[in-house]
This record gives C-alpha cells, structure tokens and sequence, in this order.
C-alpha cells in the first residue's frame, strides 16, 4: 500500500536524510520517497499505522500535517 505523507518543517538535503532514515527503520516500510520540493514523502508499507509513521517523523522534529 502507497502512502504520502505530507511533512513541514524539511529545509535541505540532511532533512529529507533523516525523514528517509526515520521511515526505513520502520517494521513494514518497503520504500521510501522524500521530496523536499513537495515537502512530502510517498512510502510504500505492509500493515503500518498512521500513527506510527506520524510519531517516527515528528519524534525527529518536523511536523506531519497529513496522511493519505
């Protein structure tokens, strides 16, 4: 299942290396997109939360204002 996240607060490449860092050690994450311009991430998961993917983010500061 494809997921995009919607992220606030990713400012440069070391941003989008922790977003992707964060998603992938993640239990269930297949792949993982990050895209600074979009200021988004579309990831591809087995059975993972939402709430689950929301906390991995913000838990390393930035701010995940949707999930679809």
């Amino acid at each position: 299942m494809k997921k995009t996240i919607s992220i606030e607060g990713m400012s440069c490449g070391h941003c989008v290396s922790a977003v992707t860092d964060a998603l992938n050690k993640l239990e269930g994450v297949k792949s993982v997109e990050v895209n600074l311009e979009n200021k988004n991430a579309v990831i591809e998961v087995d059975n993972v939360k939402d709430e689950d993917i929301k906390e991995a983010i913000e838990n390393i500061g930035f701010d995940v204002v949707g999930i679809e």
